[in-house]
């Protein structure tokens, strides 16, 4: 019995071990990592794996953002600075969901809601029924409002703004969320239907992102009884007659908001993040923001004739060999001065 009783007790001594181990290294990888909160450092500790889910997930904002903004003047190239496109990137949300459905967070999984049952759904000409692993997006979106709004630690109107710009991110990921289906049947028949709830890729809802990035709204914030509060800003009215007073309209849920306009991102500037357009290519007979016109705010583009040589009329010649001919190219290349 003694020597059972020494198994166990290694055993749990090991199992501490471990952990002490684990819980030793997450402390020193989130006390080296620059610009986080106490209150995401602690995250940090609880779930790292979720940390290196949100690193994955700033990369891929940053590419989304940057291909959304090519040709624009503030193209970015330093992201999260002032703009609210970069901001309210869902990034967060999307990256941690889509880690626990892969199961590379030891906390999360797939949605249990939609976990196969007994009894199949649809209706009797198409039954389905509940399958595979549905992506978890409730706890996505809890894990990043907790951690990217730790940082939101103000109540001015600022906060307000991200932290509103924040959620409306967030709700967006889950409005889009799919449902896909895979079929059951002999010779390629579909006499069942498993299915599951999916992410979209993330173009989609960069995207759909896009588009409410330039419908947004401005807003100013009011004092109330409760603190600050963001309403609509209204047009001030014109002559010397009493104004009428303003009905307050807030913004709504999936309002993209912003308090103040961009700068206009023709020069290079630190303090708002602006590389400034100067050697940027654009379009000389453009007409949209990649136009040199717009483009280049008006101080002219250079013009550099280029001839280049590259491969062209390739064949395929048995066995086993391509053979491509060397064509020249000549083309112009339009750069803001």
């Amino acid at each position: 019995m003694w020597k059972i009783h020494n198994k166990l007790l290694i055993y749990i001594l090991w199992i501490m071990e471990i952990r002490l181990v684990s819980s030793f290294t997450s402390a020193m990888l989130c006390g080296r990592i620059p610009g986080l909160t106490p209150g995401q450092r602690n995250m940090c500790r609880e779930m790292p794996d979720a940390l290196i889910a949100l690193g994955e997930g700033h990369q891929l904002g940053a590419q989304e953002c940057q291909h959304q903004f090519r040709g624009h003047r503030w193209n970015c190239s330093e992201v999260w600075q002032r703009n609210v496109f970069a901001h309210v990137i869902p990034t967060a949300a999307y990256a941690v969901t889509a880690a626990c459905a892969r199961g590379n967070i030891s906390t999360c999984g797939c949605d249990v809601r939609h976990k196969a049952t007994p009894t199949a759904g649809g209706t009797p000409d198409e039954p389905w029924k509940w399958g595979g692993c549905s992506a978890d997006v409730d706890f996505g979106m809890r894990y990043a409002r907790r951690f990217m709004d730790a940082r939101e630690l103000e109540r001015d109107a600022r906060t307000l703004m991200n932290l509103h710009n924040n959620r409306a991110g967030r709700t967006l990921v889950k409005k889009m969320l799919r449902t896909d289906c895979k079929c059951h049947g002999v010779s390629g028949s579909c006499v069942m239907k498993t299915c599951w709830k999916s992410l979209p890729p993330f173009r989609l809802i960069g995207d759909k992102l896009m588009n409410k990035y330039q419908k947004a709204k401005t807003v100013q914030a009011i004092k109330g009884k409760r603190g600050l509060r963001l309403v609509l800003s209204r047009k001030k009215h014109a002559g010397t007659a009493r104004a009428p007073k303003p009905v307050l309209d807030w913004p709504k849920r999936m309002e993209l908001i912003y308090l103040e306009a961009s700068p206009n991102y023709c020069e290079r500037s630190l303090q708002t993040g602006s590389q400034g357009t100067a050697g940027r290519t654009c379009q000389r007979t453009g007409h949209g923001p990649q136009s040199c016109d717009l483009l280049c705010c008006g101080r002219g583009h250079n013009t550099q004739h280029i001839r280049r040589t590259k491969q062209c009329r390739c064949q395929f010649r048995w066995c086993c060999e391509v053979k491509c001919d060397e064509c020249d190219e000549s083309y112009e290349e339009f750069t803001c001065k």
